[in-house]
């Protein structure tokens, strides 16, 4: 109960903090006449009002994902990675958004209309999205897998020796670790870990004691793996065998009651409520605050309970009512409840013929010495496009910085790192060595939180000053700067980045990163880092947009600038690539531009609440989204401006959350090259995808773009791996030849 009130007080704190934020917003152009002054959120399938729902267009994203495990044309254990994506991000959906609407609907005293159709649309969706992953998981994926020599074995599916094995399995690891509590007032339900698995059972008979305790609670021991790969001499079919640890403890429940019958039984699995929150304006230290608070993650209110096709209804009925969770969100699934643990079969199965061929990222040839890096960004920016090229050459700066002599300074912001991070690790070095060491740690990095904590407490140890944003607002800026003292005095050097300083990551999503030694960039990035750890207001920045301060109004101007270039009669062009799309004072200003004759191509490849061509209010406007082998991660805003070309990236998605409650940054990329690489790398390449490109319908739904007639199929990723990645099909030198002006770039 506790998680729920302070999800609550979370709501009331975002909304003060928006009302705050928004006495400095430039007011919205207004919409059409003919449309309604308040525009609530509607179903996908209704064209009558102007925003699309953003948990509805956040389903549909996965069912995207879903369509990529559908797909007969990627490899097997793939399709298998892409159906646990989708499990993953469900999981997400329901921790955060159904939670926060929940929390919403019980604040307004259940009268809150829209959280109400929210929460019953999205049900509802999700059902839809369940059904046919667990369908394509039991009639596809895994008979292909067992053609193809891995096989996931269900009780009746092992042989005489594997019983046994798995008996003695049971016997030796699992049995001694495991608890049944039977339910009366002496023994009250457990307390239940989020996404935990565990069993429910009816039994007869009475108890040693004579009582007929009717219920009992079982969590499976969380040490346990939950795949387990059977010794491959007692097969009799060749390859790798499998089977859950569910089925496992399934198949010996009657050995755990003895002298009790056990009438039917089911796994379950109940999702909570992750939103973590601490009072940040009370708390003196918000470290040491969010420590004590991680661990009540796991008992949030429930919002969601799975359970196993072919269990009874009253015994759902009492887990339902245990958990506090309405019936429309329970979920009854033909196979494991947790589906997203199937992933350990793609990760460790060593059949490479059935996952995407290796890949190895490119490297710019003009860094491959990392000792020179400084000498390199003393003349020339340097952009790096992620995961096509290396995130080497981040890690060389940051090292090459804690190495060098000269750098007496370095700064950066840390949002999600991981667990293990060789720049982290530079960072502590550099600190060891003596040098100027400050680090903004994003301690509200949600599921980042812990390994965040751990990195802040290591680098306060190594010596560096180490703060943690500022309250409110998440710090999700991607910034380092390197202070290097030279002939001429003190130099800067900085990377800005839309992505996080993560290695790992860095290989799966796409990310734009730019090494640079620019003094206006250079300054403005400094000014940042003084306001963050200062709290005073930031200088006049000469070229950066910053939030919650400036990225909106600069935003809004771009697009009100081009939308006049366009009643004027001149081409006007913008195009934009982001993660999502929410915020409605951007979509206003969209939707005049579209009015006033702007061609707008989006890239949007999650929610998107904007409804794109609509007569009179959209037409100019084309949304489309990427799902491929990597996540999509860029932020890029192109806007032509009397062909200069303005092209800034960002960390910042067009959402409400990104411009207001969070510190991000714009930049500018100046140098003309790269901006012809930023426009053909990041956003011509996309708008010609027909292999992975989704397009977006006034509708609300999206159909998948197919190459027509003569076209040949393209993949932009594709393209991007054979033009920076090494291999034949590389040329790191090659230059664009094609101009840089995209008012014809919508071809295809």
């Amino acid at each position: 109960m506790f998680r729920f009130y302070t999800l609550l007080s979370r709501v009331k704190y975002s909304r003060k903090m928006d009302q705050k934020l928004k006495t400095d917003e430039t007011p919205p152009a207004a919409l059409p006449s003919a449309l309604p002054a308040a525009l609530p959120a509607v179903l996908p399938g209704d064209n009558t009002q102007a925003f699309l729902n953003r948990e509805l267009s956040l389903l549909e994203f996965n069912r995207r994902v879903l369509e990529q495990a559908e797909d007969p044309t990627v490899p097997l254990l793939e399709r298998l990675r892409f159906l646990c994506i989708v499990s993953s991000n469900l999981d997400e959906f329901f921790e955060v958004r159904v939670a926060s609407l929940l929390a919403q609907y019980q604040h307004n005293s259940g009268v809150d209309e829209v959280s109400s159709i929210n929460l019953d649309g999205a049900s509802e969706e999700c059902r839809q999205i369940i059904a046919r992953q667990y369908a394509l998981l039991n009639d596809q994926i895994l008979p292909k897998l067992s053609e193809n020599g891995i096989h996931l074995l269900r009780r009746a599916d092992r042989n005489a020796a594997q019983k046994a094995w798995v008996k003695q399995y049971f016997d030796k690891e699992v049995r001694p670790l495991l608890t049944p509590v039977g339910l009366d007032p002496a023994h009250p339900f457990p307390r239940v870990i989020n996404k935990s698995l565990n069993f429910i059972v009816e039994l007869a008979g009475k108890d040693a004691f004579g009582r007929g305790t009717a219920i009992a609670i079982m969590k499976a021991p969380r040490v346990l793996p939950r795949v387990i790969r059977l010794p491959d001499e007692l097969s009799d079919k060749p390859g790798a065998s499998y089977c859950l640890l569910s089925s496992v403890i399934q198949a010996h429940m009657a050995d755990l009651f003895t002298g009790r019958e056990v009438v039917s039984y089911s796994q379950f699995r109940v999702t909570r409520n992750s939103d973590l929150w601490v009072d940040e304006e009370e708390v003196k230290n918000l470290r040491q605050a969010l420590q004590s608070e991680l661990h009540s993650r796991n008992y949030g209110f429930g919002v969601r309970l799975e359970v196993a096709r072919g269990c009874p209804r009253h015994l759902a009925d009492f887990l339902l009512d245990q958990f506090s969770i309405d019936r429309s969100r329970l979920f009854s699934v033909d196979g494991p409840v947790n589906m997203g643990r199937l992933l350990e079969i793609a990760n460790t199965s060593s059949r490479s013929d059935l996952k995407f061929a290796p890949f190895v990222p490119g490297f710019p040839a003009k860094l491959v010495n990392p000792h020179d890096i400084f000498g390199i960004l003393s003349k020339q920016d340097v952009l790096l496009h992620h995961p096509f090229q290396s995130f080497q050459p981040v890690i060389d700066f940051i090292r090459g910085a804690a190495t060098d002599p000269s750098v007496v300074a370095i700064k950066q912001t840390i949002y999600r790192a991981g667990a293990n991070s060789e720049l982290m690790e530079a960072l502590i070095n550099a600190a060891q060595r003596g040098k100027e060491v400050t680090v903004i740690v994003e301690l509200m990095a949600r599921f980042d939180e812990e390994a965040n904590i751990n990195w802040a407490e290591r680098l306060e140890e190594a010596g560096a000053q180490v703060v943690y944003g500022v309250v409110g607002l998440k710090t999700h800026a991607k910034m380092a700067l390197v202070l290097r003292r030279e002939p001429g005095g003190l130099r800067r050097y900085a990377h800005l980045g839309t992505g996080n300083y993560n290695p790992t990551t860095a290989k799966h999503y796409s990310d734009f990163g730019l090494l640079t030694s620019n003094e206006a960039l250079t300054a403005d990035v400094n000014e940042v880092f003084i306001h963050l750890t200062s709290l005073t207001r930031p200088t006049q920045l000469s070229c950066v947009w910053l939030a919650p301060f400036s990225l909106q109004k600069e935003i809004v101007r771009a697009i009100r600038h081009e939308a006049a270039i366009a009643k004027s009669g001149k081409p006007a062009r913008i195009i934009a690539k982001m993660n999502s799309l929410t915020d409605e004072s951007v979509i206003r200003a969209l939707y005049d531009a579209s009015a006033d004759g702007v061609r707008i191509d989006l890239i949007v490849r999650g929610a998107c609440a904007l409804r794109p061509g609509v007569p009179k209010l959209s037409e100019n406007i084309k949304v489309r989204s990427i799902v491929g082998r990597f996540l999509e991660h860029t932020r890029i805003f192109y806007f032509r401006n009397n062909l200069k070309h303005d092209i800034y990236l960002s960390s910042a998605d067009w959402m409400n959350r990104n411009l207001f409650r969070r510190v991000e940054v714009a930049f500018p990329v100046h140098t003309p090259a790269l901006k012809k690489r930023v426009l053909r790398e990041g956003l011509q390449v996309y708008l010609k995808d027909n292999v992975n490109a989704w397009e977006l319908g006034s509708d609300g739904r999206y159909r998948r773009r197919k190459p027509r007639g003569s076209q040949k199929p393209f993949g932009a990723q594709q393209a991007l791996m054979e033009t920076l990645g090494l291999g034949p099909a590389a040329d790191h030198n090659k230059d664009n030849d094609h101009g840089i002006d995209p008012v014809a770039a919508r071809r295809g």
